[in-house]
């Protein structure tokens, strides 16, 4: 006779058993508590999670989730605004356990995951999309880390030091509400796209600065900032999750001087590896910028059910396109496309 192992569904903001899953050996950053809590604090959603436990009450799996119902459909998201969020499913028993009654005709489930996770072998799943991630061992000296990356990058970040860059490590919420600012204007002009609102870094960093881990790395040239990362810290990974920057100053270098700081930092707090995020495959630049520093690239896949939107959902979706191009032409103020983040950025998982 085959005994089923129990499974239960929590919040994986506040269950324990979850948070030992999201630490261990095959937990991340983005199915860590506080940044699940970040994001549905900012857009007033309500996680779910199911834990599959063993006999002795021991967490082994586990998967999370956000149903999300408006304009733009009923849906699962795991995990909304998220560069990837394996569930701990160490094998395809494992997996199946725990999405038995979520993936069913008509449901609409979306997740991104690393190419090597169960999910990606589950016929009722299809690839939508691929990213690549970077990372960067932290496994040796100062020095040999320098030594290793890219020849163009030690340039690069020496030409940033003699055009007299610096390099702010901030550790309170000034960091972010500046990068914020950076954030803003980046993606307005060089996407056509809002950014996250100004509430979701703050709420960022109210949960991650609980723990110390939070620092956003701002370039400056004089009394200009002029490029940022915000960094999370989770599991002995530094993750550069955020980076914008000022297009007119590019050519000083100030990304390379932020990424090399990263690294430092990593390596002076005992953190063990760098984590980059992903990109799209269409920014081929940001690619090569990576790759100067990543010892390891993996691919990250977006999967999504059989369920599909109602032509209703397929306009909503179109209108919200329409509405985000007004509202991020030159002429609209960066305050009001800002403020138009708030409103509007949750329909956009």
């Amino acid at each position: 006779m085959t005994t089923i192992a129990p499974i239960d569904t929590v919040d994986p903001r506040t269950d324990d058993r979850w948070r030992e899953l999201a630490a261990g050996e095959h937990g991340d950053l983005f199915t860590s508590p506080p940044w699940i809590d970040a994001v549905c604090a900012t857009y007033g959603f309500t996680p779910l999670a199911r834990v599959l436990l063993d006999t002795d009450g021991t967490p082994s799996g586990g998967l999370a989730w956000v149903p999300i119902s408006d304009v733009r459909g009923d849906r699962l998201c795991s995990l909304p605004f998220s560069d990837w969020a394996d569930p701990v499913a160490p094998d395809p028993a494992t997996w199946n356990a725990l999405v038995d009654g979520l993936i069913t005709p008509g449901t609409r489930l979306t997740l991104r995951c690393r190419r090597v996770a169960a999910p990606v072998a589950d016929p009722r799943l299809r690839v939508t999309g691929e990213r690549l991630r970077h990372t960067t061992r932290i496994d040796a000296p100062v020095d040999d880390l320098h030594r290793r990356i890219d020849g163009t990058a030690r340039r690069n970040i020496a030409k940033a030091e003699r055009c007299g860059i610096r390099i702010d490590a901030v550790r309170d919420i000034s960091g972010v509400q500046q990068f914020t600012e950076l954030q803003v204007g980046l993606r307005k002009r060089k996407y056509r796209m809002l950014g996250q609102p100004p509430e979701f870094f703050e709420n960022i960093w109210e949960r991650f600065s609980a723990d110390d881990a939070v620092v956003t790395m701002l370039a400056r040239l004089g009394g200009e900032t002029v490029a940022g990362v915000v960094f999370l810290v989770w599991n002995g990974v530094l993750h550069g999750k955020f980076a914008a920057s000022r297009p007119e100053y590019l050519h000083l270098r100030p990304n390379d001087a932020i990424f090399w700081a990263g690294i430092r930092w990593a390596a002076q707090h005992g953190m063990h590896l760098v984590d980059w995020g992903a990109s799209d495959l269409d920014q081929p630049g940001l690619v090569r910028f990576k790759r100067k520093y990543a010892t390891g690239e993996e691919r990250v896949v977006a999967l999504r059910s059989a369920g599909e939107p109602s032509r209703a959902q397929v306009e909503a979706t179109r209108v919200l396109g329409d509405i985000t191009w007004l509202l991020t032409d030159e002429s609209v103020p960066d305050e009001i496309t800002s403020r138009a983040s708030a409103v509007l950025y949750r329909y956009f998982c």
